[in-house]
């Protein structure tokens, strides 16, 4: 190490260049800032946007019935409205106020549940280990759709029993990702370290383990929840989901599926908003998953040109 008395005058000591922030890393990434964008329009849309349509979105109009979409009829007729007269565009924002109140009730659950019962596993190992993992094989050993169709049919659909099914299935998606990451970290020294001075099991897994596999379950979240989605999607779809008067987008597709050769916009335009969702999570979520890595981060400061070349490694890392 140099002596700084022996460095020559006018040259100064190179400082630690300090990782950008997020959003400067957000701002390079075009795809992913459009898809943050889109994502935080939907969840505004879905917190707010039923302060604004009022009772829109269940009010019919018989004489308005399939209207196509206009800019004649004001901001509610500007996607047409169905075969009852009810605005397209308000139960658009109905139904996204809905899904999302499914969808994320059901990854936080099997977020917290999962993650919790997979890091207490995978930090003690052993016979506590063994059990978790069994439980986790029995219930993915069955398709997530498939017990909720069932328990749906036998009990009353309803949005409270579709996130209780959800979460459950989605539990093992969790535990054996924090497993995974708590039984690889529970070797590290400064695990040991921790564990020498006497730290409490529950302080080394929530304070030590806990930040490191964080950006993991966190990316393994954004993309379940696509699935999440997809699937209220599909049950709604299949008449088993969320029942009218309630209106989500997948209930939306199929009320308008035997429309599609005369209206349209009924069945394609709630499908759109459920490909841009999921899709720009998936999107959002590669992104989160690269940031949030100290190893991959130097990757969205390369320029634009440069990103496409994975084998390129910056100058500053070459010692």
């Amino acid at each position: 190490m140099t002596d700084p008395a022996d460095r020559p005058a006018g040259v100064t000591a190179p400082s630690r260049a300090r990782p950008p922030r997020w959003w400067l890393l957000l701002g390079r990434d075009r795809a992913a800032a459009v898809a943050a964008v889109i994502l935080a329009g939907v969840f505004l849309v879905a917190l707010f946007g039923r302060l604004f349509i009022g009772d829109r979105a269940v009010r019919q109009d018989l004489r308005a019935s399939l209207r196509p979409p206009s800019l004649d009829h004001g901001v509610y007729g500007l996607l047409g409205t169905d075969v009852l007269g009810r605005s397209v565009v308000a139960r658009l924002v109905d139904a996204a106020g809905t899904t999302l109140s499914v969808a994320v009730p059901a990854v936080l659950c099997s977020l917290l549940i999962g993650s919790a019962l997979g890091l207490w596993a995978g930090y003690h190992g052993g016979v506590r280990e063994n059990v978790a993992m069994r439980v986790a094989d029995v219930i993915l050993s069955f398709p997530s759709l498939l017990i909720a169709v069932v328990v749906l049919y036998v009990f009353a659909p309803s949005a409270m029993n579709i996130v209780l099914i959800l979460a459950i299935a989605r539990v093992p998606v969790y535990l054996r990702t924090a497993r995974a990451e708590s039984a690889e970290l529970r070797s590290r020294l400064f695990v040991d370290a921790a564990r020498t001075f006497g730290t409490p099991s529950r302080n080394i897994i929530y304070g030590h383990i806990l930040p490191i596999a964080l950006p993991t379950l966190l990316t393994v979240a954004t993309l379940d929840f696509c699935f999440v989605m997809l699937t209220e999607s599909s049950l709604s779809f299949l008449g088993i989901g969320i029942q009218p008067p309630d209106v989500s987008w997948g209930l939306m597709v199929a009320q308008g599926r035997q429309y599609l050769q005369t209206a349209w916009w009924i069945a394609v335009l709630p499908g759109v908003a459920i490909v841009l969702t999921t899709v720009s999570a998936t999107v959002l979520a590669a992104w989160v998953r690269l940031a949030t890595d100290p190893a991959q981060r130097w990757r969205l400061t390369l320029p634009r040109k440069r990103r496409g070349n994975r084998a390129a490694v910056p100058s500053e890392m070459i010692a």
